[in-house]
């Protein structure tokens, strides 16, 4: 729907930027809280389905007896719809408004949720498939969404900073995933080859793997539930107009180059793309990690993937803090070679250790994407919302990436497949001190539009 809210409602964006003095007192601007609350709880509802997929993954290889190359499509369905209807999203906020494209999203995420009753009732694995391509189809409009509307809400001297305290409550979602996913989806019940031939015998053995894939009918409908009701408080809730659209009057003042010949830009999405693939894939076969060389029970290997999450909440609100004191290039680099030293770590010496060592690096990357994210979209003025959406774009790393480490996996084994994310994370790190930065002119002509 079109915003008809008067850019002074909420704060004037043309007033000049914050001092240094009180960048840290006040990060969103007064009269601004409620709808930053109602966005940043965006961070939270996205992280569960994300999350969710690495319960799906293990469920699924149960369930429907598949490989975890199988498996593993069910993140290339996912971030597949992340990638097709990022840029429609951007599109659509340029003409309708920031809050168009919550609304949008939110009601893809909720009915994508809610299909996967029947999906579960159909018993076939690309209904789910499909579902979840729709659930992701909305978590691009949001994300495409958030992120940007986070980073323009307050000063720009302190969007890093901004985004990643709003992202710190992704996490949150993340832990509340698997310990719901741990509980709800996975039962605990693991067969061997004997028990399996013995139900095979008797018949029990194919209603036992269709209860297996029912059990993930009321997570996803309960969830679906929730999302649709926040929606409905978001369309009551006024937003504030940025001062930022793509309008052709900005279109006029907008002299600065095409996104494309942006490096800092270019170099952003490549980086989000190695980052989310990164991420996405570790996650997605740590459960498998774990089982492999612990002997730690199916359920138990779940609540340990949600205490690598607690880790990735607790690196998130320190690096909020961090960005205070230490630029923000500087700490991605040096978080980003921390993290291929964990993978690193993992691979050489799989079993309790390299356990640890995948939890050190949730800790690490946490402050990744939203750091990426603000200093990619950093100095592109009118064009912040189509920046966002090819930023977004990126986040198809996560079913490229993923599916390559589980090839590697059914090869040589899952910890040798951490050898995918620690080369990501070496592309991170030179993207850091090399590419991160956008040229002084670009950066001037992107304050004077706002001024304007």
């Amino acid at each position: 729907m079109a915003l008809n809210v008067p850019a002074g409602s909420f704060g004037s964006e043309s007033q000049p930027a914050l001092k240094k003095s009180n960048i840290h007192a006040r990060l969103v601007p007064v009269g601004r809280m409620l709808p930053y609350f109602l966005v940043t709880a965006l961070f939270f509802l996205w992280a569960i389905p994300n999350n969710l997929n690495d319960i799906l993954i293990r469920q699924f290889m149960k369930s429907f007896e598949i490989s975890r190359l199988q498996a593993g499509l069910v993140q290339s369905a996912f971030y597949m719809g992340y990638f097709l209807l990022a840029l429609p999203a951007g599109w659509i906020m340029r003409q309708r408004g920031y809050k168009a494209g919550f609304l949008i999203g939110l009601g893809l995420y909720g009915s994508g949720c809610i299909l996967f009753w029947p999906a579960a009732i159909v018993d076939q694995y690309w209904f789910f498939l499909t579902a979840l391509f729709i659930i992701a189809g909305g978590l691009s409009f949001l994300e495409t969404a958030a992120g940007s509307f986070i980073v323009q809400i307050g000063s720009a001297d302190s969007a890093e900073q901004r985004l990643n305290l709003s992202q710190a409550f992704n996490p949150v979602g993340s832990m509340v995933a698997l310990l719901v996913g741990s509980r709800f989806i996975f039962s605990g019940v693991q067969l061997s080859k004997a028990q399996v031939t013995v139900m095979q015998v008797a018949g029990t053995y194919q209603p036992y793997l269709r209860s297996e894939t029912l059990r993930v009918i009321v997570p996803y409908v309960v969830l679906g539930v929730i999302v649709l009701l926040w929606g409905v408080l978001i369309a009551r809730t006024p937003f504030p107009h940025m001062g930022m659209d793509y309008t052709k009057e900005a279109a006029a003042e907008d002299h600065g180059p095409p996104l494309f010949k942006r490096k800092h830009f270019v170099f952003a999405v490549v980086a989000q793309f190695l980052y989310v693939g990164a991420q996405v894939a570790a996650w997605s076969y740590q459960i498998p990690y774990v089982l492999a060389y612990t002997r730690t029970a199916e359920r138990s290997a779940g609540y340990l993937l949600t205490g690598t999450l607690l880790a990735f909440a607790a690196g998130r609100f320190t690096s909020t803090w961090l960005l205070r004191y230490i630029p923000a290039p500087r700490l991605l680099g040096i978080f980003a070679l921390i993290d291929t030293a964990a993978c690193v770590g993992a691979v050489l010496h799989p079993g309790w250790f390299g356990v640890g060592c995948l939890i050190v690096n949730s800790f690490f990357m946490s402050m990744m994407y939203p750091t990426i994210f603000a200093l990619g979209v950093k100095g592109l003025g009118p064009r912040t919302k189509t920046g966002g959406a090819c930023i977004v774009m990126a986040i198809v790393g996560g079913g490229v990436i993923t599916p390559v480490m589980g090839k590697i996996s059914d090869m040589a084994g899952v910890a040798h497949g951490y050898l995918v994310p620690a080369v990501c994370f070496v592309g991170i790190a030179l993207y850091a001190w090399f590419g991160s930065q956008p040229e002084a002119g670009e950066l001037a002509e992107a304050g004077k539009l706002i001024e304007q």
